[in-house]
C-alpha cells in the first residue's frame, strides 16, 4: 500500500467533521507552499510565465486520469460555461501570481479572504439566490475587515492590493461557475477542462515576457503544479467530507501557514492590522458558510417531507 493510499485510508476512518478539518488544513498548507514557491521563482521568471508553467505541469500531472477514463470522461453539454470559467480563472491566476511577486505573502492571503464576500454578492446578482439581512450584514463586516488591512486614508492603497482584490473577485466569479457546473459535472472533469483551456490562454501573456527558464526553475514549476493540484484535491475532499460551516474555520490556517513561509524564507513579518482584519474577514466568511449550510439543510429537510407526503 502506498503512502498516499494509506494516508487516505487512515483519514477515511475518522469522523466526518474531523476528516473535513484535516483535508482543509492540508489544502491550506499546500496553497501556502505553492504561494511561497511562486514568490521564490518570481525572482527569476515573470509571474505570467510562472502561471503558464503552473497550468502546463498541472495538466501533465492530471493526464494519467484522462488516459485512464478516456475522452468519454470529458463528455459535456456545457462547453460554453467551461470556457467562461476558464476566462475568470486565468484572470484571477495572472492577477494573483503578479501580486505574490510584489507583496508580503500574509498580506496577500489576508486580502484574498474577501473571496466568499464577493461570492455572496454574485450569488445574489447572478444566481438570484435569496440573501437575507444577516448574510448582508456579515458581508459588510467582512469588507470592513478588508478596509482595516488596507487602511485607506491612513496608508496609501497600493496597486498590488487593488490587484489582489480584483483576483478575489475573479476567483469568486469562477467559483460561481464551478458551483453551477458541479450540479452535472464530475470534479476531475471540471479540473481537467480548467487546465485544458487555461494552459493555452496563459501562454499568450507569457509569450510577451518570455525568458528561457533554468532547470532549477523548471523543477520549481513542477512543484507548483503538484502543490496546486494537491490543494484543490484536498479542498474538494474537505467539502465532500463535511458541511462548509464545519470546515470553513480551518481555512484561516492559510494565513498562518503563509505567515510562517513568509517569515522563514523571506524574512517577512505581518503587522497586527493584517491579523485583525483577516480575523474579521474570516469570521464573516465562516458565518456566511454556516448560514448557507443551515439554509441548505432546511431546504433538504423540506424536500424530504414533501416527498414523503406525496408518497402517502
Amino acid at each position: 500500500m502506498s503512502l498516499r493510499t494509506s494516508s487516505i485510508a487512515a483519514i477515511s476512518g475518522l469522523p466526518d467533521t474531523l476528516r473535513g478539518a484535516l483535508w482543509m488544513i492540508g489544502a491550506s498548507a499546500a496553497f501556502a507552499g505553492m504561494n511561497g514557491a511562486i514568490r521564490y521563482v518570481s525572482g527569476e521568471m515573470h509571474p505570467f510565465e510562472i502561471a503558464f508553467f503552473r497550468n502546463l505541469f498541472g495538466f501533465l500531472l492530471m493526464a494519467p486520469w484522462l488516459v485512464t477514463v478516456g475522452f468519454g470522461g470529458l463528455r459535456t453539454k456545457r462547453l460554453g460555461l467551461y470556457t467562461l470559467r476558464s476566462i475568470f480563472g486565468i484572470s484571477a491566476m495572472l492577477a494573483w501570481f503578479w501580486s505574490l511577486s510584489v507583496m508580503k505573502l500574509a498580506d496577500a492571503v489576508a486580502l484574498s479572504f474577501t473571496l466568499p464576500l464577493f461570492a455572496t454578492i454574485l450569488a445574489a446578482l447572478v444566481l438570484k439566490e435569496v440573501v437575507r439581512i444577516r448574510r448582508w450584514t456579515a458581508t459588510i463586516i467582512g469588507f470592513a475587515g478588508a478596509m482595516i488591512i488596507l487602511r485607506p486614508g491612513i496608508d496609501q492603497v497600493t496597486q498590488a492590493e487593488v490587484i489582489v482584490l480584483f483576483a478575489a473577485l475573479m476567483m469568486a466569479m469562477a467559483a460561481i461557475t464551478v458551483k453551477t457546473l458541479a450540479r452535472t459535472e464530475s470534479t476531475n472533469a471540471i479540473v481537467m477542462y480548467m487546465l485544458i483551456f487555461m494552459t493555452p490562454l496563459s501562454a499568450i501573456p507569457a509569450a510577451f515576457v518570455w525568458t528561457t527558464p533554468s532547470w532549477d526553475a523548471l523543477l520549481w514549476m513542477v512543484v507548483i503544479g503538484a502543490l496546486a493540484n494537491l490543494a484543490h484535491i484536498c479542498l474538494t475532499r474537505a467539502f465532500k467530507a463535511a458541511e462548509a460551516s464545519a470546515v470553513m474555520p480551518y481555512d484561516f490556517f492559510r494565513l498562518i501557514f503563509a505567515a510562517a513561509v513568509g517569515y522563514v524564507f523571506f524574512s517577512e513579518v505581518a503587522d497586527v492590522w493584517t491579523w485583525v482584519g483577516a480575523a474579521i474577514i474570516a469570521g464573516s466568511s465562516v458565518y456566511i458558510a454556516h448560514r448557507e449550510a443551515r439554509v441548505a439543510r432546511a431546504t433538504r429537510i423540506a424536500s424530504e417531507v414533501t416527498a414523503q407526503s406525496e408518497g402517502k
